[in-house]
């Protein structure tokens, strides 16, 4: 009996895992329908590319489609944070969006990396609501320096804008102007909304006021519009667009009116065509490479890199978070995970390089951002 007794306990010594498996899981709240699914769905085939572990750690990923609806996100986000007890979120899509979650992420101490622009989402940190968030893309700002920086290189003195009557296309001539004075006249300023089917009377204004150069502050395919009317009355000048425009309906509807455009971007979107120098282009090309065995050539784009993005932050941060021996499941594995994303430091991503702190949510500094332009097509980076 007791020779038995010892091989049961030989036995079970055996068969007992040396380790206890912590599972990371990751809540995703996405727009793959409804109007930003162009966005959304880049999201989600970016991360079904995520690696099925996560530090050294099983990871568990569940993705909810919020149908590009503000109501819907927000059950979605709650039931993923009160039922599913996730460690963190990733998403949404919109800022309107990112921003209805904060006062519940910080209730229930979530952190969440946002794939939504806005630098509300972020800013100010001093705003305790906003403490538990983070962002994927490039702040409107850091794109506009290397927009104007452009337009100067290029010798452009007169410039005309249009862009979306909202907080899109006001921001953005918030900071295309304040760059602008003293080095560039805007000559006009024009507006639509995104749902219109006609700009006429703004290009016609636009096209009177004699200007080099246009700037068209848009997102998606409704930034078409105005480029295509110009088009159609035969306007010479260069069109410049903002990083909004790096989907790939963009290019298949815009066709051969959208060629040449110049517009600023991450690396990520145009790794392939980037000087050997850059020192991103490493491991923007390796993700790049990765996602388009999957889903063809040149069909990388920002949205996909910022998704991608996302997990090679949330793998260092955990990294860190578990050698201070804090487990997935509880509310100080989620704080010292917020801590230590704040603690990220040169992180190279496929669309720039973070240094995330506790003042700074998003992290990109001038490597986040390069010119780009479409040639037959495709997007492609622009030398200057």
């Amino acid at each position: 009996m007791k020779s038995l007794l010892k091989q049961i306990g030989i036995a079970s010594v055996m068969l007992a895992p040396l380790t206890v498996s912590a599972e990371v899981t990751v809540g995703v709240v996405l727009s793959s329908t409804g109007p930003a699914a162009a966005i959304g769905i880049q999201s989600q085939n970016a991360i079904n590319l995520w690696p099925k572990t996560i530090a050294g750690e099983p990871l568990r990923w569940l993705i909810l489609d919020d149908g590009s609806d503000v109501s819907r996100s927000v059950k979605n986000v709650r039931k993923l944070i009160y039922e599913d007890k996730v460690d963190v979120i990733v998403g949404p899509n919109l800022t309107a969006t990112a921003v209805a979650y904060l006062e519940t992420l910080a209730e229930t101490k979530t952190p969440m990396i946002a794939l939504a622009a806005n630098s509300t989402i972020v800013e100010p940190q001093s705003d305790t609501n906003k403490q538990w968030a983070f962002k994927m893309p490039q702040n409107d700002s850091l794109m506009a320096d290397v927009l104007v920086k452009d337009m100067i290189d290029r010798g452009y003195k007169k410039i005309a804008f249009i862009g979306y009557a909202d907080a899109y296309g006001e921001n953005w001539y918030k900071e295309f102007a304040k760059r602008a004075e003293g080095k560039i006249e805007i000559v006009a300023r024009e507006a639509f909304q995104r749902t219109d089917t006609s700009v006429t009377a703004q290009v016609l204004k636009l096209i009177a006021s004699n200007p080099e150069a246009i700037l068209i502050a848009g997102a998606g395919t409704p930034a078409i519009l105005p480029q295509r009317a110009l088009y159609e009355r035969g306007y010479k000048g260069q069109i410049y667009q903002t990083h909004g425009i790096g989907t790939l309906e963009f290019l298949q509807i815009g066709g051969k009116v959208v060629e040449n455009t110049l517009f600023p971007t991450g690396p990520g979107v145009v790794a392939r065509t980037l000087p050997d120098s850059n020192e991103v282009k490493d491991v923007a090309l390796e993700f790049t490479k990765k996602f388009e065995e999957k889903h063809g050539e040149f069909t990388t784009t920002q949205f996909a890199g910022d998704a991608y993005g996302a997990y090679l932050v949330l793998d260092s941060a955990i990294k860190r978070a578990l050698e201070a021996g804090v487990k997935p499941g509880s509310v100080e594995f989620r704080t010292k995970l917020r801590d230590e994303i704040q603690n990220t430091k040169e992180l190279t991503v496929p669309n720039g390089v973070l240094n995330i702190t506790p003042k700074d949510h998003q992290g990109f500094d001038s490597r986040a951002a390069v010119m780009g332009t479409i040639k037959e097509g495709k997007f492609v980076y622009a030398p200057r």
